[in-house]
């Protein structure tokens, strides 16, 4: 049996980029991926547009929720094996400890729902692309055959692919 490896993308406000992430590895990680999101601050809900936008490309919603990272600090929580902060404000933020050894990288997306008005969607359907690419990217790793050095690289350098935010371009 495959190895199902668990992922947790974490944004302050968890409603919009980490929420993205969560709907899109859980879709095409065909199986071998287990998302989650949380959030050090949740916004309680998830943005209107994060659910419009995944909705029109097809993604499922109906179980996407803001969280409080806190939920995945218990005994019973998932040991995660990856964990991806989305905004650059949690990369700064000290986070709870991980049960396990999971790696972390930065793939730091600007928030769209900064954006107001007429150019809000198109925001969050970008930031929708970027982790997408990012995901597709990370799904074509070699997980069971690589070393964590080797996979703590690839990781960083994926975060620094098209739309990376500005904390994340200056990882290079």
């Amino acid at each position: 049996m495959t190895a199902v490896y668990k992922v947790l993308f974490l944004c302050t406000g968890n409603s919009a980029r980490s929420i993205l992430g969560e709907a899109v590895l859980n879709r095409i990680g065909e199986g071998r991926f287990r998302a989650y999101s949380a959030g050090s601050q949740p916004k309680c809900d998830v943005h209107p547009m994060t659910i419009e936008v995944l909705k029109s490309f097809g993604y499922p919603t109906e179980d996407l929720r803001s969280k409080n990272w806190n939920e995945f600090t218990g005994p019973d929580a998932p040991e995660f094996d990856f964990i991806f902060t989305v905004c650059d404000s949690a990369a700064g933020e000290s986070c709870p400890v991980w049960p396990g050894k999971p790696l972390t990288a930065h793939w730091g997306v600007e928030d769209p729902a900064a954006v107001e008005g007429e150019g809000q969607r198109k925001a969050f359907v970008d930031a929708l692309g970027y982790l997408r690419r990012r995901i597709e990217l990370f799904l074509m790793l070699p997980h069971a055959s690589i070393d964590d050095m080797a996979m703590r690289g690839k990781l960083a350098a994926i975060g620094r692919e098209e739309g990376a935010s500005s904390k994340a371009k200056e990882a290079e």
